[in-house]
């Protein structure tokens, strides 16, 4: 496909890359890219617990009854249904905990005696229409599981409202690709033009992140998001902190997942650390690829991808 427009920049801790593969001419990617900053800054200042500005930071220190943006119910019903199906494992109360492990607003690094266990989400919070959150009492929450794959969804947003349809959104690995709006065939051998051109996409190889161990084929209109332990790895913790047993899962080495939003797919990959991928496809269409502890791979029929390292099993 030809790259009409790419910029690269720095923003949420992350790199991103975002390439146009239809013309767009210097005045109007200036203003787009303009827009898109600015729904990034704002995402950012509503629920990074890493800046004392952000609204997620208000909310630690005094409870209350909190008005949210109006992106907040996709992200936090999402939140909520997961934090069902995996028995309270995944929730966005574990913000406590993660700081008390020493991924905190310093990134001191540097873990306490004892890790906080996180409250019972009825215990502390209720979410309800429209974008509202009542806190019975403080709590810092973390929505890092789901919130990159959501920013780049609401980035895509963003250059869908400017009139862009073919496009990449990559943030730090968390990518959105759409290439055109769908469109009836005009035979019934006749493929639609939007699903012609995959995107190839290096799955990075959790022992070695200057190798990738296969390479993915991303269709049109899906998003495609990873999670290891080798990233933001601690004192014998790593990003993602099980509530249940206070200690960073180690059975798998690499998580993929395909999904339509790229929200769904970021989370998805969080929550497969917690339960198997059966019991949330009973709930979600996706697809997957696991990399076990042992560099076994486990992966369902319809990742589409080529593995050159890992053990089939």
């Amino acid at each position: 496909m030809i790259t009409f427009r790419s910029h690269r920049f720095e923003a949420i801790g992350t790199y991103w890359v975002i390439e146009a593969y239809e013309p767009v001419d210097d005045e109007a990617w200036a203003d787009l890219l303009a827009a898109v900053a600015a729904r990034i800054e704002a995402f950012d200042q509503a629920y990074s617990r890493f800046r004392p500005d952000s609204l997620v930071t208000t909310m630690a220190a005094t409870a209350g009854t909190y008005q949210l943006p109006t992106d907040a119910a996709a992200l936090f019903e999402l939140y909520r249904e997961l934090y069902e199906h995996t028995g309270g494992a995944m929730t966005p109360l574990i913000g406590g905990t993660l700081a008390a492990a020493g991924y905190d607003a310093n990134y001191s690094l540097m873990p306490a005696a004892a890790l906080l266990v996180p409250p019972a989400w009825d215990d502390v919070m209720a979410f309800a229409a429209p974008n509202q959150l009542t806190l019975h009492q403080p709590a810092l929450l973390d929505v890092g599981a789901a919130g990159k794959g959501y920013l780049a969804d609401l980035v895509g947003e963003v250059l869908e409202a400017a009139g862009l349809t073919s496009y990449c959104v990559d943030a730090g690995g968390d990518i959105r690709y759409r290439l055109g709006a769908s469109e009836p065939a005009a035979a019934a051998s006749e493929p639609a033009a939007s699903a012609a051109e995959p995107l190839r996409v290096g799955l990075e190889h959790p022992a070695d992140p200057t190798q990738v161990i296969g390479v993915a084929e991303l269709s049109p209109g899906w998003s495609i998001c990873g999670s290891a332990g080798n990233r933001r790895a601690w004192a014998g913790y790593h990003h993602i902190v099980d509530p249940r047993t206070l200690q960073s899962p180690r059975h798998l080495a690499a998580v993929w997942v395909t999904a339509r939003t790229t929200l769904l797919a970021d989370a998805l990959t969080t929550a497969l650390f917690f339960v198997a991928p059966d019991t949330l496809r009973r709930y979600y269409e996706f697809e997957f690829a696991l990399v076990r502890a042992d560099m076994a791979l486990a992966a369902s029929p319809g990742f589409s991808a080529a593995f050159f390292t890992a053990d089939q099993s």
